[in-house]
C-alpha cells in the first residue's frame, strides 16, 4: 500500500484533492481531525494547553477552542512563535501516533493506498513516511481570493503562510505537481491521471 502525501500553499485545496483520491478507493489519514482528537481526548494534551494559555482557549462548552489557539500561535507578536513550537512540539507526536494507528487499520482493510492531508507535512518531518509527495500548485492571488471567501482577512492568510516552509521549497520536495488552478473537473483529471499512473499498477 503506497502513502500518497499533500503539500502545497495555504488554501490551495490540498483537503480537496484528497477527497478525490477518497474517490478514488484511497484511505485518508487527516491530520487536522487527528489533531482536534488529541486536544479533545488526550487529558495531558490539554492540561498542557491549559497550563500555557489558560481560559481564555476554552469554548463556553469547556472545550479546548481551536480558533482561540490559532490566534495564538498565528498572531504578529513576538511570542507567537514561540507558541507555535510549543503546540508542534506537542501536538506533532500524538497526531502521529494517531495516524499511525489509522493507517494500519487502512491497511488491514485493503486499502491500495492512503492519502495524508497534513498542512505541515514537511515542517513536521512526515515526508519521508510517503511514497509520493504531491504537490498541489494554485497562484498566491488565487488561494488568497479563496481564503478571503472563506473569511480571513490578508493579513490572516500571511500570517499563515509565513509560519510553513515557502511554497517553492515545497515543490523542489515534491514528486509531483498538481494543478488547483481551473476547475474540480480539471482536477479530478489530473487526480485520475496520477492514481493510474502511480497507484493502481502497484495494486493490480
Amino acid at each position: 500500500m503506497k502513502t500518497i502525501g499533500l503539500v502545497g500553499g495555504v488554501a490551495s485545496g490540498k483537503s480537496l484533492v484528497a477527497r478525490l483520491f477518497v474517490e478514488l478507493g484511497a484511505g485518508l489519514l487527516d491530520a487536522d481531525r487527528a489533531g482536534h482528537d488529541v486536544l479533545s481526548q488526550d487529558p495531558e494534551a490539554r492540561s498542557a494547553v491549559l497550563d500555557r494559555w489558560g481560559e481564555k482557549v476554552l469554548a463556553s462548552d469547556g472545550s479546548i477552542n481551536r480558533a482561540a489557539i490559532a490566534a495564538c500561535v498565528f498572531a504578529s507578536d513576538d511570542a507567537a512563535q514561540s507558541d507555535r513550537e510549543f503546540l508542534e512540539t506537542l501536538l506533532h507526536p500524538l497526531i502521529r501516533a494517531k495516524l499511525d494507528d489509522e493507517k494500519r487499520a487502512l491497511v488491514a482493510a485493503g486499502r491500495p493506498a492512503v492519502v495524508l492531508d497534513a498542512p505541515l507535512l514537511l515542517e513536521a518531518g512526515w515526508g519521508p513516511l510517503c511514497d509520493l509527495v504531491v504537490m498541489v500548485d494554485v497562484p498566491r492571488d488565487v488561494r488568497l481570493a479563496r481564503a478571503m471567501e472563506r473569511g480571513w482577512t490578508e493579513a490572516e492568510f500571511t500570517r499563515r503562510e509565513a509560519a510553513q516552509w515557502p511554497v517553492d521549497t515545497k515543490s523542489q520536495h515534491a514528486d509531483a505537481v498538481l494543478s488547483n488552478a481551473g476547475s474540480i473537473d480539471d482536477l479530478r483529471r489530473e487526480v485520475g491521471h496520477l492514481w493510474d499512473t502511480h497507484i493502481a499498477p502497484a495494486s493490480a
